[in-house]
């Protein structure tokens, strides 16, 4: 005897039926085999594995559970607040211990040859003005195609410089035509193209670079030369260092984004304040005949004239699409990434001590 549940014999279907069990569990229906016989498909499926040895064949499966779900991810309001990156330290620009390294050794050499031989001065403002010459013209012919000659302008920025110390402002005035002249001549050697846009860049080069540099050496003919040059050298980076470190601290609102997207107004007014305090300080204790007061002054000029000098040296090297100048001075960059403060700075520090103690 079968003891699979398919084996009963089902009831007949009707209303009756329906009513004692309900429509839902109406059996299958009964289907003749070839001889006529009626039987249970069902039935006959239990019957056919259970003679191969197997269990009854059920053609229903029980239901499985379906997989749970990931939850969704929380809404971004709700998201944890670990998830969020942390906040990066400010980092300088630069390598600092190279730049200190190389700021100090020039000092040394500075200081040395101010204070033992003038004419050895001299010299190093010559070999800054010839360098710095050099990573301008270059630059500009890289990166615009202008080719301002370089000897002519290497050569009477030299006696550009040596002039200035000599015959003073007439001789650097002397000078500097006869440099322009010089710049002139030697580019008509060339073809023609573009002869206007190379003379107009050797000249530009020639004021910008030598004819400034002049004034350094105008500071050193005075009997307190090496003092001026000094305070001169000293108001600058303090200035720059100044700016720098308020910049760097507390600099929020940007001064010039489109020129210098670094600097900020707290910077510019960090240098001010920088600048003015050690003016006082070399006015009173470094030059002759000097006070505090115009010391004062003398810093507040000399934080505007560094920071307009820095802000120009970008404006050109934003148009050149470069970083840097050169690569001369590790932290630092070129030469003229160093001068470029320092350029438009000697002539105010030249005029205002003029003015303020005279030029003996």
């Amino acid at each position: 005897m079968n003891d699979s549940p398919w084996a009963a014999e089902p009831a007949a279907a009707g209303p009756a039926y329906d009513a004692l069990v309900g429509p839902q569990t109406r059996p299958m229906p009964i289907v003749p085999d070839a001889a006529g016989r009626d039987f249970d498909d069902r039935e006959a499926r239990d019957r056919g594995a259970a003679a191969h040895g197997g269990p009854p064949f059920r053609a229903e499966t029980p239901p499985q559970e379906p997989m749970p779900s990931p939850p969704p991810p929380p809404p971004p309001s709700q998201a944890p607040q670990d998830a969020s990156p942390p906040p990066q330290k400010k980092r300088a620009g630069r390598d600092l211990r190279a730049a200190i390294g190389v700021g100090v050794g020039l000092g040394a050499v500075i200081f040395a040859s101010l204070f033992i031989v003038k004419a050895v001065f001299v010299g190093v403002i010559v070999v800054a003005v010839v360098v710095g010459l050099w990573e301008l013209t270059s630059r500009l012919q890289e990166k615009k195609g202008v080719k301002a000659p370089l000897v002519p302008l290497a050569v009477g920025g030299a006696a550009m410089v040596i002039a200035g110390y000599v015959r003073g402002a007439e001789g650097a005035w002397v000078a500097m035509a006869l440099t322009a002249l010089a710049v002139l001549v030697w580019r008509m050697t060339e073809p023609p193209e573009d002869y206007l846009k190379d003379v107009t860049a050797g000249v530009f080069a020639a004021f910008y670079v030598p004819f400034l540099a002049t004034f350094v050496a105008m500071l050193l003919t005075a009997e307190d030369g090496p003092q001026r040059v000094v305070t001169f050298l000293v108001l600058t980076v303090v200035s720059d260092t100044g700016a720098y470190a308020v910049g760097w601290r507390f600099g929020k609102h940007k001064l010039a984004p489109r020129i210098s997207p670094g600097k900020t107004r707290e910077g510019l007014f960090g240098a001010v304040a920088f600048a003015m305090a050690a003016g006082a300080l070399c006015m009173e204790f470094l030059i002759d005949d000097g006070s505090w007061w115009q010391g004062l002054l003398l810093g507040l000029a000399v934080a505007v004239s560094a920071t307009l000098g820095d802000l120009g040296e970008s404006m050109i090297k934003r148009d050149l699409g470069i970083k840097d100048m050169g690569t001369l001075l590790p932290g630092h960059g070129g030469i003229m990434d160093r001068l470029d403060s320092l350029l438009p700075t000697a002539p105010v520090v030249w005029l205002l001590l003029a003015a303020f103690v005279g030029t003996g």
